[in-house]
């Protein structure tokens, strides 16, 4: 597993796309628009807002264009999917101060040897006045030992332009863990 290798996957983002180093937290959680002192209902469900909490190193990239926002992680974290969190958390919420989420699973690409996991996230955050700002993600797991990759592709519903979507964002996780297994 080579973490630098996450870099080769920003050649199948679709032609236009800026591209620029990750920054802040590295977490499904916070690409899906919600700060750090954010929450989840049932509280279990966080672990799979923040797979790789406490991870040791990380490495990725963001990237914005007309289809969406894109964001692919390495991070070095042994966590593990617990099994029964299938079962306890098909749909739960996350929120943190005027931004609230409902997240559900969909279904997860195969990935050898690790467990994988997806989630489509629909967020609301009530600005200044009750207007309402709508945003989607799709955001694809996977477990590998030692590290946690994930992409998350957040789209805006009100876009004049297709978004990416799950498709995109599940592909684009095989082909990163391709990729950084060499």
């Amino acid at each position: 597993m080579n973490p630098a290798r996450i870099e080769r996957e920003r050649a199948e983002l679709p032609s236009g796309y800026e591209v620029a180093p990750l920054t802040g937290m590295a977490a499904p959680v916070a690409f899906w628009g919600l700060g750090p002192d954010w929450a989840a209902d049932p509280p279990r469900c966080g672990a799979l807002a923040d797979p790789a909490a406490g991870a040791t190193t990380t490495r990725g990239w963001s990237a914005s264009g007309a289809g969406g926002i894109v964001y692919a992680v390495i991070a070095g974290s042994t966590a593990t999917l617990d099994p029964s969190l299938i079962d306890d958390c098909g749909q739960w919420s996350v929120s943190a101060g005027h931004t609230s989420g409902a997240v559900a699973f969909v279904a997860a690409p195969a990935v050898d040897g690790s467990a994988t996991v997806g989630l489509s996230t629909t967020t609301t955050t009530v600005v200044e006045g009750g207007t309402e700002t709508h945003s989607h993600a799709d955001t694809f797991i996977a477990y590998l030992g030692d590290y946690v990759a994930f992409v998350t592709v957040v789209s805006d519903p009100g876009s004049p332009n297709p978004p990416l979507g799950q498709g995109f964002a599940a592909d684009l996780l095989v082909k990163t863990v391709s990729a950084l297994r060499g």
